[in-house]
């Protein structure tokens, strides 16, 4: 007799966790044991260098209600997500990372805003443990900018820590562009939305896997994704510096008169004005290289992942 399907889908990227996975394991095991229906846990490894696969598999040999995905390479932790939703069958699919900064208790906290009737429940951090100041302030300011630039009211201090019903997680297997912001898509999708407090937790091993560079990526794929501000910016620094070389025209005409020819007589003036100008056009050039890079991405049409060992999708989605 097959196993029901399940009514919670609990998804976990996984990139390098040996060390917290068995101790993650431990955690969502207890939470599932507490839900009110059947329940799957979907490892995604994404490219894992270390243990973490061969973990995986053994915590499979003894819980049926494990499930793994295996990537062929590391695409990406927002892909990872993704492949999750792509195979999770549940009536609810929660996401949350392995290294345990996001307390698998919460989801029972999560899972009670979802019957209450909300479709998307997403975690906001009251509180961040072991950060340092650095990074406080980046996510602080990431948060606060994209909320300003985007076309979308991205709730600040939330991460991809979420639950989405499953009406909008067969909506967000559609969308299938490559560089994805996760925590963007799921409000652009709408629904009824709430939120829930929580405590972020400090890593419990090994070493953050979102450095400085990823999280200026990420920041990158958030703005380009759901605003078009900075082109915007681009048209309206042309106009202003285009309007202030039209009034220095006569200014100019004015002082050379009046002081005579050897006023504005140099060249640094004139090299530093022509440095400006060429390196506000290489900046705009530099944003718009990255929009119509994305345009190049969509347009190759490359699957978002390839998988190398996975459980068989659910019927109702299409091929990735």
């Amino acid at each position: 007799m097959s196993n029901p399907r399940p009514r919670y889908s609990i998804v976990a990227p996984v990139f390098n966790e040996e060390e917290a996975l068995p101790e993650f394991y431990r955690r969502t095991a207890a939470v599932m044991e507490k839900l009110d229906g059947p329940a799957e846990l979907i490892l995604v490894f994404d490219g894992s260098r270390d243990r973490s696969p061969d973990i995986g598999r053994e915590l499979r040999a003894n819980d049926s209600r494990i499930k793994i995905i295996n990537f062929s390479r590391n695409f990406g932790h927002q892909i990872a997500i993704t492949a999750g939703i792509d195979y999770a069958q549940g009536d609810a699919v929660v996401f949350l990372d392995a290294d345990l900064q996001d307390p698998p208790e919460v989801i029972l906290d999560l899972v009670a805003k979802w019957k209450d009737g909300f479709q998307i429940v997403y975690a906001q951090r009251a509180k961040r443990k072991g950060e340092t100041f650095f990074k406080l302030f980046t996510a602080s300011l990431f948060y606060r900018l994209i909320r300003r630039l985007a076309s979308i009211d991205i709730p600040p201090d939330t991460g991809d820590f979420r639950l989405i019903d499953r009406k909008v997680a067969l909506v967000m297997r559609h969308l299938r562009e490559h560089d994805r912001f996760m925590r963007g898509l799921s409000v652009w999708v709408g629904f009824k939305q709430t939120g829930i407090l929580y405590e972020r937790q400090e890593r419990f091993a090994g070493a953050t896997q979102y450095p400085l560079g990823k999280m200026v990526r990420l920041a990158i794929d958030a703005i380009t994704g759901f605003s078009y501000v900075p082109l915007q910016l681009a048209t309206t620094l042309g106009l202003w510096i285009s309007g202030l070389a039209l009034l220095s025209i006569p200014v100019v005409v004015v002082l050379r008169a009046v002081l005579g020819g050897e006023f504005f007589g140099g060249q640094a003036t004139t090299l530093i004005s022509v440095l400006f100008l060429g390196g506000v056009q290489l900046v705009f050039l530099g944003i718009i290289g990255e929009y119509l890079g994305r345009i190049y991405d969509e347009v190759k049409n490359r699957p978002l992942y390839i998988v190398t060992e996975a459980p068989p999708k659910p019927k109702d989605e299409d091929e990735s």
